[in-house]
């Protein structure tokens, strides 16, 4: 199962990359879990200074930005 985590506290930016992910999860019928972070605390902690950010399997693969449904899935495969 892959573990997802959507690091933002809440901005547009940040729902926008939530709804990519899970679309890109979909798509790819896959097992994952999903897990929205909105605690700044806990967003430093992965050394993240730019929101969005997206987290797979604990590593951070993206920050700062919202990318495509395509980029998305190869992140979640690597």
């Amino acid at each position: 199962m892959k573990m997802l985590k959507i690091l933002g506290t809440g901005c547009p930016k940040c729902k926008k990359m939530a709804e990519v992910v899970e679309e890109a999860a979909k798509s790819l019928g896959i097992e994952y879990n999903i897990e929205k972070v909105t605690d700044i605390q806990q967003i430093m902690a992965y050394g993240v200074m730019m929101t969005p950010a997206l987290v797979v399997d604990g590593v951070v693969k993206i920050t700062g930005k919202v990318p495509s449904s395509d980029e998305i899935k190869k992140m979640i495969q690597q």
